[in-house]
């Protein structure tokens, strides 16, 4: 299990993402076309999108202004992950970004914070995830 990303939560997304870029050097990158309805930025740390910025209003349920909003650990083996949870009676969602070649499920700790899993996968993975 590796550290994947951290998601913050920001009422200003410009002032939050010049501050991370001047601090640590980021680089600021494309992010996939299935998340870009979420206005934020992913920063990068080499080729890693190490912190992901989201935009926040700051009211209603689980919106925090200024928070950490996840975090996300990078971990092999989807279907039985996905099928543990599953055993488990943990409810998950699943994100499946083919364009980087990575599926993602997100699921709450007991107390509510959210997590997110990620994985390598290839373009195999989501033609089979399609004909199910």
């Amino acid at each position: 299990m590796q550290l994947d990303h951290v998601t913050i939560r920001t009422r200003n997304l410009a002032v939050t993402r010049d501050f991370f870029l001047s601090i640590f050097d980021l680089e600021e990158r494309e992010r996939p076309q299935t998340i870009k309805r979420i206005p934020g930025h992913w920063l990068y740390s080499d080729d890693r999108p190490i912190v992901h910025l989201i935009g926040s209003h700051g009211h209603g349920i689980d919106c925090a202004a200024e928070a950490f909003d996840h975090v996300a650990f990078r971990l092999h083996g989807y279907q039985k992950f996905k099928e543990k949870l599953h055993t488990l009676g943990i409810r998950y969602t699943c994100m499946d970004l083919p364009e980087i070649e990575e599926r993602r499920l997100f699921f709450r700790t007991p107390c509510g914070p959210l997590l997110e899993t990620v994985f390598a996968a290839s373009a195999h993975d989501f033609t089979d995830a399609k004909s199910k």
